[in-house]
């Protein structure tokens, strides 16, 4: 084997030009892979994480109206959601983890000792913080005896914040909101947020719900002090994934159809406002897992169609390769029929050409996985936008462009080492260029 491997390095080092165009197609067909795969990845990672701002597979629930009759009651019914409707969601529900309330102002009247502003600003319960992704770089979340005691403490969104406060930090700062002070106890990070249902959370503050609901009632003339601006639920992580599955395997969404977990929603909250549970209008609800189901299928798409050209380029390379094994075997075309003369059966000839062709591609690989690592590392540690996450070579990437390499080599050195090893000595000896 040692001999093997030298005689085959020796041969292509003895062309070496022609050893060095034959391997730019595989080496430039594997950092096409590495770098296809790595801007994918990079891709999906950065875009999900600005989809999760918002919250990872949430159903965001608000009042709606009815579009059919039901229970004596008029199509056209203003249906409002109240506290009892997130009571029983959350003790019925079986596809819904968590269940929160939300109450909802616009234009409030905020003051701190150093500027004003109109506000949005929520009343939620601390599970709101969960699974709408609300974290602080500075001081605390709302808990539990915050909601309990109803203290006039609040969480200040990153751009009101700095607004207030310019560059001061404003944990254990009083703020006034509409003439009532209230003590600031966290700062939530700054969020790449795009898509939202009352505004970025950057320009918002959060305040326990049963606060809220004493200071700042829902001010609609329909409402009472039990009335909600909107119910927010996650549900279970497997069913979320359900819907995925389904996806893949019908391969596309049915609008007109009632998902399980809306259908879930509407046939615990019919009863209570008499409304036929198959009224998809009777509720306003967005489902935000459909979006990424969307961005998942998209990304998948890209993905295979990257793959598609990269694997493309690679075959080429391994045509190449080919092409100048071929070459090799007609010029040295004498040696074999010398070789053979002197006793060298057709399996020494098939092992010396496949090594060479073989040896060729792995190299070409190597040298390929080598500089496309270090071109993502030097991406990497460029300036990146908001929605990339960088250049990310994942293991399974990795192992596809180590198992396209393989193959490709196989086949590519196999040809023309059977093409050589099947030349009769005698017709060999008389070949002439």
């Amino acid at each position: 084997m040692k001999e093997l491997l030298s005689q085959t390095w020796t041969n292509l080092m003895a062309h070496k030009l022609r050893s060095f165009l034959t391997m730019f197609g595989i080496i430039w067909g594997v950092i096409s892979i590495v770098l296809l795969s790595a801007v994918s990845e990079g891709f999906q990672q950065g875009n999900l994480h600005v989809l999760k701002e918002l919250g990872k597979n949430i159903i965001i629930i608000r009042n709606g109206r009815t579009s059919t009759q039901a229970g004596g009651e008029r199509a056209g019914k203003l249906i409002r959601l109240d506290i009892g409707d997130v009571q029983a969601l959350k003790e019925r529900a079986k596809m819904l983890e968590h269940v929160t309330p939300e109450l909802m102002r616009g234009g409030v009247s905020s003051k701190s000792a150093f500027n004003a502003s109109s506000t949005q600003m929520s009343g939620v319960w601390p599970v709101y913080q969960y699974i709408r992704t609300i974290e602080v770089d500075r001081g605390r979340l709302l808990n539990e005896q915050d909601c309990s005691e109803a203290r006039r403490v609040a969480i200040i969104g990153a751009d009101m914040g700095k607004q207030l406060f310019a560059d001061r930090d404003p944990i254990g700062q009083q703020i006034s909101l509409n003439g009532l002070p209230y003590t600031v106890v966290g700062r939530v990070r700054k969020k790449e947020q795009d898509s939202n249902y009352t505004g970025p959370d950057n320009n918002r503050l959060f305040l326990p719900y049963e606060t809220m609901r004493k200071d700042f009632p829902m001010p609609g003339e329909n409402d009472t002090s039990d009335s909600v601006a909107a119910i927010i639920a996650a549900p279970y992580e497997h069913i979320a994934n359900e819907l995925n599955r389904i996806i893949e395997r019908e391969g596309k969404i049915n609008f007109e159809k009632i998902g399980p977990v809306e259908q879930e929603v509407l046939s615990i909250i019919a009863p209570r406002h008499n409304f036929d549970p198959s009224d998809r209008e009777a509720l306003s609800m967005w489902n935000t897992a459909l979006e990424t189901v969307f961005f998942n299928k998209m990304i998948s798409s890209m993905r295979e169609f990257f793959i598609a050209v990269s694997i493309i380029t690679l075959a080429l390379g391994g045509i190449g390769v080919m092409n100048i094994m071929l070459i090799s075997v007609k010029e040295r075309t004498k040696e074999i029929g010398i070789r053979k003369a002197l006793g060298a059966t057709s399996s020494n000839v098939l092992r010396q050409f496949f090594s060479e062709g073989l040896l060729l591609t792995l190299l070409s690989g190597t040298i390929g996985l080598g500089i496309g690592i270090g071109l993502c590392k030097l991406i990497n540690l460029l300036p990146l936008p908001a929605r990339f996450s960088g250049m990310i070579l994942t293991w399974q990437s990795a192992a596809f462009s180590v198992g396209m390499l393989a193959l490709i080599g196989i086949v590519a050195a196999t040809y023309p080492a059977r093409r050589a090893s099947s030349l009769p000595p005698i017709e060999a000896l008389r070949y002439e260029m």
